[in-house]
Parts: C-alpha cells; structure tokens; sequence
C-alpha cells in the first residue's frame, strides 16, 4: 500500500475539523513547498544529481534545516536505488514518507501533556518576548478548562510593560483566575504566590508565565532556575510540563532560541505559534530533528480554538493535503 494511501486511511479516522485547520493552517508553506516541488518534477522527468540539488534548495527553504536536509537528500537516493525509482514524480510519496520519519525517529513522540488527575499539576512557560507566549497561555488555559480542568494562571513575566494586564485580560476571556503582583516584582516571589493559592483552592492546573528578556542571557537564565527551584520545592513531581513558545515565522532563529532556553531549564515540549502565517513551516521538522523536543501543540490561526495538539501525519497531510486527497478521490 502506498504512503499517500495509508495517509487517506489516517485522515478518515481523525476528525474533519482537525484535518481542514491543518491544511488551512498550513496554507503558506503548502503553497510555497509544493508549489516549488511541483515545478521542480515538471522540469525534471527523471531523477538526477541535478534534480536532486534543486530538491536540497527548496527544502532548506521550507526551514527543514541544513543538516536535517543533507540526511533527508541521502536517504532519498539510497530509496531511489532501493525501489528503482526512475521518474520524479514517484518521489512525492517518498518525500513525505521521509518527513513523518524524520519527526519520529527523532524519539518519543508523546503530544499528550502531562497532566496528573490528583493533586496540583505546574505547567511552566518560558520564551522571548514576542513570541506569542501570553496569548498560548490563554488559549491553553481554554482548552483545560473545556476538558474540565480547573485553571489558574500566574502572572510572572513581571519585567515587560503590559505582561500582566494582558494575562488578566485572558484570565477574564476564559475565565480563569490570575494571581499577580506589581511590575518589577520578584517573578519567584509571584509564582510562590501562585502555588499557595492553587493549592488552597485545589486547582487541577496553574500555567505560569514567565519574562522572555534574551538580551540578558545571564540574568534571564538565573531567573528562571529560581522560579524551577521554587516549584519544585512546593509541589513534589512539579513542574509536570516545561513549554517553551517558538514564534514559527522566525525560522531558524526559533530554534536557537530553543537551545538557548534549554540551557537554563529541562524543557519538555515546544508550542509553535504563528504557523499559519509562515512559508516556512519546516522548522517543526528541524526543531524535533535537532533537540530531540516533541512539539506538543501547534497555533494554526488566531481563534481560542485554533491552539492545536501537534500530529506528524496531520502535518505532512498539510504539506500535501491536495495530493493526498487527489489520492481519496481515486
């Protein structure tokens, strides 16, 4: 069975609503792959080095990643050995059967958050400014509470002019609490705070934002090892997630930051916002590929309900939505 028809077996068990925002959302960077892609097959009948290097370019456009793209180039002349494939528009199948191999060989690909049924669970979010950390925050604490979940949010990014007023006009959006101090505060001192009434309250979930100053490395770094130890100290087993927000139109400069960031705490998922608005939306591949870190949600447009759980075969059906459905419709 072919990849592209395994593919249209898996969307028909996942729902509708699910399928249609990742191929919306993926709009730009379908556009702009496939698009490459399918000029490239048009001018190049058989496979060749030469095909192959103009491949190499449009992938590293895509923001796959340099070294991810070297890999993903070899493996695909060692298939076209394997199988004897000799016309390029076989390779579409091969291509994305690539990619969802790229993301899972990468290791654990557990999307699900880690979330306890009793006792307090601690999720803590780290990024740069502008990344779109505080309106994740506000999306996320949405979907908790429409699973039921009771959520409080902790306003600790206490550095940036407007941080916590606009955490509290998402905790009032969704209806959440927001426990905060003054601007300037100790954002350790915040999130203390935060743990004691979560914990008097019997919150199932508190999401704790925290200051995105990268331009002070050191400081930033110190700030958050302080808060780490303070939740740990309060809450056994605490925090039970460790996300960080990557900014997707940033491309590769997302992922520096991921490496910066994961110096400083033990990250355990990325939320990539802004995907719907890249041509670059590879970086979900190169960020799994180089830090071994599942991206655990992705935001696919500005809606409450447009933060959505991370898939591989959902995003490659993004990437190739309109070949795979050439492909239900046969």
């Amino acid at each position: 069975m072919g990849f592209f028809k395994r593919m249209k077996d898996k969307m028909t068990n996942s729902s509708t609503e699910m399928t249609d925002k990742f191929k919306t959302g993926l709009e730009k960077t379908r556009d702009s792959f496939s698009g490459k892609l399918n000029s490239l097959v048009a001018r190049y009948r058989t496979v060749d080095e030469d095909f192959f290097e103009e491949l190499e370019e449009i992938l590293i456009m895509a923001d796959i990643g340099v070294n991810t793209v070297m890999e993903l180039i070899e493996e695909l002349k060692e298939e076209v050995k394997l199988r004897n494939i000799k016309e390029t528009s076989a390779l579409y199948e091969v291509i994305s059967e690539k990619l969802v191999a790229i993301y899972e060989e990468a290791g654990e690909t557990e999307t699900e958050l880690n979330i306890n049924n009793e006792g307090l669970n601690v999720i803590l979010f780290v990024g740069v400014n502008g990344v779109g950390k505080t309106t994740t925050i506000g999306k996320l604490a949405h979907k908790l509470k429409a699973e039921g979940k009771s959520v409080m949010l902790a306003a600790g990014d206490t550095f940036r002019a407007g941080a916590i007023e606009q955490l509290e006009v998402w905790g009032e959006r969704v209806g959440v609490p927001v426990v905060k101090q003054k601007e300037g505060s100790d954002p350790a001192s915040v999130i203390y705070d935060a743990l004691q009434a979560a914990k008097t309250r019997h919150v199932d979930v508190l999401i704790c934002d925290t200051a995105g100053r990268l331009q002070n490395k050191v400081n930033l770094m110190s700030e958050l090892s302080k808060v780490r130890r303070v939740i740990e100290r309060e809450v056994p087993h605490a925090p039970q997630e460790v996300l960080q927000v990557i900014d997707a139109t940033t491309g590769q400069n997302g992922l520096q930051q991921a490496k910066v960031f994961g110096e400083a705490t033990d990250v355990t998922g990325i939320v990539l916002t802004k995907l719907d608005g890249t041509a670059k939306g590879g970086i979900a591949l190169a960020i799994r590929r180089e830090l071994k870190v599942p991206v655990k949600f992705v935001g696919l447009g500005e809606q409450l309900n447009d933060l959505q759980v991370f898939d591989s075969n959902l995003f490659v059906y993004g990437l190739f939505g309109d070949m795979i459905d050439a492909e239900k419709a046969e």
